[in-house]
Formats: C-alpha cells, structure tokens, sequence
C-alpha cells in the first residue's frame, strides 16, 4: 500500500501570516487590505516546508502580489491560455496512451497494460505548486467555497466566475504520487469492469436449454439490464423466464456466487439458478468441483482498492475531509443532504405508488424486483430488439458510418445544418470495448469521441445506437461547453448530472430518429411515466451506493468479505423501504448491481439528478427551438447548480415537474 510522507499542515505559523500580512499592507496599502488577507491566507495554508521557510514565503508575497486591476487581468488571461494547453495536450496524450484498452482495436498487449500505470499528466498540479504558479495564483485571486458560490454567484459578472473556477484546481494540493495511485486503481477497476462478460448462449435452464441466441455477450451490468427490458416487447412465458434468468445472474454476481470461471468465458455452460458448470465440449479430465469456484470477491475487492486510493487525498483537503464531501461539495456542488432529500422526494412520491400499480395492469401479474428495469413505458417497448437491429444495422454497419451519419442525425435533431455540420467535425467515433462513453476535449483545437459498440463483423445492433445517442448527447454539449464559452475555465456543465441530462434528451429522441415515433402528445406523457420509473430506480441504486460509501468510512479495515455483506445488507435494507411496500417482495439485493459503485466512485446519484434535470431541460427544449436552446444552455458553462437551471429554464432543480407531468399522463390513462 502506498505510504506518502508529505505533511499535509502548512509550514507557514499564524505569526508568521500576520506579519506577511503587514508586510504586504504597509508595501501596497490598506485599500487592498482584504484582498492580502485572503491570498496571503490562501498560500500559507498550501505552503510546505518544502516550498521554503517563513522569509522565503513572505519575499514570494511582497513580490508577486498584484495590486493593479489591470495586471491581475492580464495574469489571469495568461494563466488561461497556458492551462488550457498544457492540461488539453496532457488529455490527449492519456487519451492515445489508454485507447488500447477502451476501444476495440484487437488483444491488449503487455506493453499496453504497462502504459496504464504511465501517467504523464499526474504531477502537473504539483508542479504549478513548486514551481510557484499555484501561489501566485492563490495570491491574488479567490478560492471560493460552496457556500460563497451558492449565497454571492448571482451577482458576479462572467469573469468573476472563470476566476472563481481557475482557482478551484488549486482548492486542494494532493501530491503526485496519490493522484498516481487512483488514476492506477481506477485503471485497474475500469479493466475489470470492462471484461465482466456474460456469454448468454451459454446460460442453460432446469430442462439444460439455452434460451438466448447462439452469440449473445453482454456486459455486467449495463447489457444485463438492457437485455432484460428488452423482453417486455415479447409477450408470453419465454420472455418472462428470460428476465428471471437474467435477474439470477444479477443475484450471483452482488452475492459473489457466481462461478469465476463462467466470466467472459464461451466454453462453459452454466445454469444461473442451480450454478452448476459443465464444459461445452465434454471433458472427463475436466474437474466439475474447481470449475464451480466462486469468484472471491474480487468485485469488492477493487472498490475497497478505490477506497483506500481516495481516503490518501482526505489529509490534504482538510476543509472537505472525505471523498464524500469532495464528490458533493466539490464536483456536485450541492450539499449531500439536499441531494438525498432530492431522492427520496421520488421515492416516496405517491406517483410511484400509482404508476407501479399501472405497470401491475399491463403486465397482467405482480411485479417482481427485475421490473425496475420495466420499458413498456419507452416507445422502443411496442417492438422487439430483432426488429430494432434490423432497422439500424443497414444503415451504420460500421464506425465510419455512424461518422459519416453524424450531420444527418444533428440535422433531424433540430441543429441547423451549418449548426449540425460543425458539430460533426468535432466528434469523433470510436469502437468501444466496454459499454460505451463520452470522452470530451480540453483544448478547444481538440475534437470530442464518441465510444460506443459496433461489431466489425456485424455492424451496430439497436443497443449500440441507443448508447450513442446517449454519448451524442453527451458530446454535443461537450462541444458547445468548451467551444461556446466566453472564458476557458467555464468550460463545461455545473456536475456530471447535467451533461447526463443532455444525454437523455438525445437518447430518448433514438427511435423518432430511426423514423418509428412521433413526438405528440401521447409519447410524451409515456416519457413521464418512463422518466419517472427510471428515476425510482436509479434514486433507490444512488441511495446504496451513498450508504456504502458511508459504511466504508466507518468500517476502513473492512475485508472484501466484511464489504460484500455490508452491501449486500445496505441493498436489502433501501429495497425493503422504498421498494418492497410498492412492490410486495422483501429483501431483494439487485440495487447493488451497479458496475458504476465499483468503477466510477459516487457517480450514481448524478443519474438520478440527471433525469429530473432531463426533463426540465426537456420541456424547455420542447418549447422552443431545439438546437438553439441546446446551444443557449449548454454554453452557460460550469456554474453552480442552481445558477445554471434557473438561468436555463427559469426555476430550481426539483422533482416537481417531473411529479406533475406524471401525475397528468396516469390521469389519462398512462
């Protein structure tokens, strides 16, 4: 385990800042009394023995403080322009150093895997701070707090904001060689996560049937749940059974049940329910026992290891001393209290309780806990996905296609062609080897990529294109953040739950675009219903995912072992509140099968947001001209929260519309 025997205290004594303070005061006068105050106190605390004593601190000030406006405007343009090359080509070089391992280029190499653990870019921050950028900085403009942001951003002009989030970079100063851990751990994590197949023509049944077709794979657990809403399109008890099936695998892999060998594995047949293994081809040599062996908790192994990673950073952001306060305070920007509350506004809203009651009238039966994944809401849920490939392989049988498809789809979109044109030649394609994502650009030189799954052999089936929509979504606003922004470092969206909104737009827009729905009234009120049972879902998933974060702050010491069950009790325990008096079944743990608890470290809660977001944004969007509003909010950049929604569509973040349009669509007929 990694040892760092940096001090996290600053070296700088209170006499010793009182008397810079003076010094400094005295040198430039007290009209800028309050400003040497704040930079002075903000240097010291990120001042290391290292970095010089007490005199060599107080020359550095005396120096480099800047009291004309002017020269502290230039500075910050300078500081601007440098950043914005230095850390955009460090992205592009990791982005060439891990293509191997996120696209589908062929087998991964030793020397690939090695190039994992070489991260060009992980001592820049430090070596701002040593070679004294950071301190200038800090000197002379504000590091703002949360709550500053939140009770003084709506008077602050556009510039106040980009130096607000210039200086937000030097808010914490991690040495190098903890940001090199977890960028290893993440590494490692994503490599597991991304070979956590399921070979589906492999799963057999009581009778030893195989009911998905001979070459089905899919992904834990984003294709696992895909596959599964796909069914609800296919009436009948094949389709039922399909879903159970699926839901078994689901319960093996949380419980860490499942068979190690079965993972990724095209020559093992493996029946869910009883988990028995046998080979494909018949083996007598074959040792059935040691086929069987469970996977040891590896899954919780490597979010312990992302624990362990994150917790190295707590010593040196002592004003947000665990990686839970970072992701809300920091990278969420709204308090984690709020953001609960946001949650359970959904969770215990009396519309669930209703619309799961409509769900129980269409299917005919009781629900059962796998119908959090329920579709029959979307307009993808009136056809099957054999239908679905069948209409989207002809027209992107591969990568260079949906490229060259890029303008077409912008344009029907709702972009202006010169609008949708320029935004294609932004983006770029690629192959993913996982799920798929969106990987945005930090240099505005640089383009955008699109990663989602397209078979070389078979050309992209309908789950490929329903994830790039989603990444389209993400990219688009990606573009428009950083290319349509006044100040550099206002690029972006306020959190990540607000470029999952843009995604949802485009994603729900997928099949209107392959020419098989309208958008009237009828659709939409089926988009409030499914925005609302996504929403449940992904409320009760972002509740564990919190309370295991929690746990483990509690329990630092714990084993793989200590971890799984703890989830797995943390699972059961939000499912019996919020879930079982709506669905009738007590203590189902399918809430932790998440890949994103493993790999992305507190991210769920932003999909919750995102969707409620979605919708706001949505019936913004719907309201007036789709590209060009897109372009409007998403160019408003990384403010706070709730700036930036009332600034886009006039109001809070808040459940409310969500709620009410729901509310309307059961009221007639849902």
């Amino acid at each position: 385990m990694l040892q760092t025997q940096v001090n996290a205290e600053s070296a700088i004594s209170p006499d010793a800042i009182q008397d810079t303070i003076g010094r400094l005061t005295a040198k430039f006068g007290a009209d800028h009394a309050e400003r040497i105050r704040r930079g002075v106190e903000q240097a010291a605390q990120r001042w290391w023995a290292e970095d010089g004593d007490a005199e060599a601190f107080a020359r550095f000030c005396e120096a480099n403080f800047l009291a004309d406006p002017a020269a502290a405007t230039a500075t910050f343009q300078r500081l601007e322009r440098v950043f914005e090359q230095v850390f955009g080509h460090l992205h592009e070089i990791q982005r060439e150093l891990s293509a191997p391992i996120d696209l589908d280029l062929g087998p991964i190499s030793a020397l690939d895997q090695l190039f994992t653990d070489f991260q060009p870019g992980s001592h820049t921050l430090e070596d701002l701070f040593r070679s004294k950028v950071a301190f200038l900085a800090l000197l002379n403009f504000p590091v703002h707090s949360l709550q500053e942001r939140l009770e003084q951003g709506a008077s602050w002009d556009r510039e106040t904001w980009a130096r607000s989030r210039m200086l937000a970079q030097f808010a914490h100063r991690v040495p190098a060689e903890v940001v090199q851990e977890i960028t290893r751990v993440f590494t490692a994590a994503e490599q597991y996560i991304a070979g956590y197949n399921i070979h589906m023509d492999r799963l057999v049944d009581e009778k030893g049937e195989r009911p998905f077709p001979e070459g089905m794979r899919q992904i834990s657990h984003w294709g696992l749940r895909d596959e599964l809403g796909s069914h609800y399109a296919a009436a009948g008890p094949e389709g039922l059974a399909k879903q159970r099936m699926i839901q078994k695998v689901m319960e093996r892999i949380v419980r860490q049940e499942i068979p190690a060998a079965v993972i990724d594995s095209p020559d093992l047949l493996w029946n869910p329910d009883t988990n028995a293994v046998v080979p494909v081809a018949e083996d007598p040599a074959v040792d059935a026992a040691k086929l069987a062996e469970r996977e040891p908790d590896t899954r919780y192994a490597r979010l312990l290891d992302v624990f362990h990673a994150m917790r190295k950073v707590d010593p040196f952001t002592p004003s947000e001393p665990t990686f839970m306060d970072r992701r809300f305070e920091s990278d969420r920007q709204i308090p984690e209290a709020e953001v609960e509350a946001l949650l359970v506004s959904v969770l215990e809203s009396q519309e669930v309780k209703d619309l799961a009651r409509a769900i129980g009238g269409r299917l005919g039966r009781p629900l059962e806990p796998f119908d959090i994944w329920y579709a029959g809401f979307k307009s993808r849920g009136a056809y099957s996905d054999e239908d679905l490939d069948k209409i989207v392989r002809p027209r992107y049988p591969s990568v260079a296609a949906f490229q060259e498809g890029l303008p077409d789809l912008l344009g029907r979109l709702g972009f202006a062609p010169e609008k949708a044109q320029w935004l294609a030649e932004r983006i770029v394609v690629d192959p993913a080897r996982g799920a798929g994502h969106a990987m945005p650009a930090v240099r505005r030189e640089d383009k955008v990529h699109l990663r989602t799954r397209i078979p070389k052999d078979g050309g992209m089936d309908y789950k490929g294109y329903n994830v790039a929509m989603h990444e389209l979504g993400h990219n688009v606003e990606q573009v428009f953040s950083l290319n349509g922004v006044d100040y550099w470092s206002l690029a972006g969206v306020p959190n990540n739950a607000f470029t999952e909104a843009f995604a949802f737009v485009f994603q729900h827009r997928d099949l209107e675009l392959l020419g098989l729905s309208v958008p009237d009234e009828e659709v939409r009120r089926a988009e409030a219903l499914g925005t609302l049972w996504n929403t449940y879902e992904i409320a009760g998933v972002s509740l564990v995912d919190m309370r295991v974060w929690s746990w483990m702050y509690k329990n630092p010491e714990a084993t793989p072992a200590q971890l799984r069950e703890a989830t797995l009790e943390i699972a059961r325990d939000v499912w019996n509140r919020y879930y079982a008096p709506v669905f009738g079944v007590r203590d189902s743990e399918i809430l932790a099968i998440y890949s994103h608890m493993i790999v992305y470290g507190l991210y769920l809660p932003d999909y919750a947001i995102g969707h409620i977001i979605a919708f706001q944004v949505a019936d913004k969007l719907q309201k007036g001209d789709f590209g060009t509003e897109t372009e409007r909010m998403t160019s408003l950049g990384w403010l706070t929260p709730d700036a930036w929604i009332r600034s886009a569509v006039g109001g809070p973040v808040s459940a409310g519309a969500l709620l009410e349009a729901a509310r309307e669509a059961l009221a007639a007929g849902g």
